[in-house]
């Protein structure tokens, strides 16, 4: 599962894709709907969340307004109650680690789209999200 702190605007289809399915299966696991991934460490930042299930439906709101502006035919409904709700603060370290983890993955799977993002050293935030200074979060896996 991976619950991105950068724009959508960044992933490539299978990653926007990707994205959109675990989000839905995080909301799930935050329902209380699943036995499996209950504990999984991309879903800490939600579950510390004063209301982690608007939350996770803010964050899902975001992909599916991506999602949309490119053509794509996410299911709304899927979504729930979107209301406004407190951003979520991640740290300038895990931003870039995100951004480094994007990059490899975008050199591999589509050269074209590395390419276009290649400049960028400021990624632009998931809306739910805002930037602090700290090192990458202890929940990340990725190296």
């Amino acid at each position: 599962m991976r619950l991105w702190s950068l724009h959508p605007r960044y992933l490539d289809p299978p990653g926007l894709v990707a994205l959109w399915r675990e989000a839905l299966l995080a909301k799930a696991v935050l329902r209380g709907e699943t036995t499996g991934y209950r504990r999984h460490p991309q879903l800490e930042r939600f579950n510390m969340h004063p209301h982690p299930r608007s939350a996770i439906n803010a964050y899902l709101a975001a992909v599916h307004d991506d999602a949309t502006s490119r053509g794509y035919r996410f299911d709304r409904s899927k979504i729930g109650p979107v209301r406004q709700v407190i951003a979520i603060a991640v740290t300038a370290g895990q931003v870039e680690r995100e951004w480094e983890h994007l990059q490899r993955k975008l050199a591999s799977r589509n050269p074209a789209l590395f390419e276009q993002w290649a400049s960028v050293r400021h990624p632009e935030l998931h809306p739910l999200f805002h930037a602090v200074p700290g090192p990458v979060a202890s929940w990340e896996k990725a190296q």
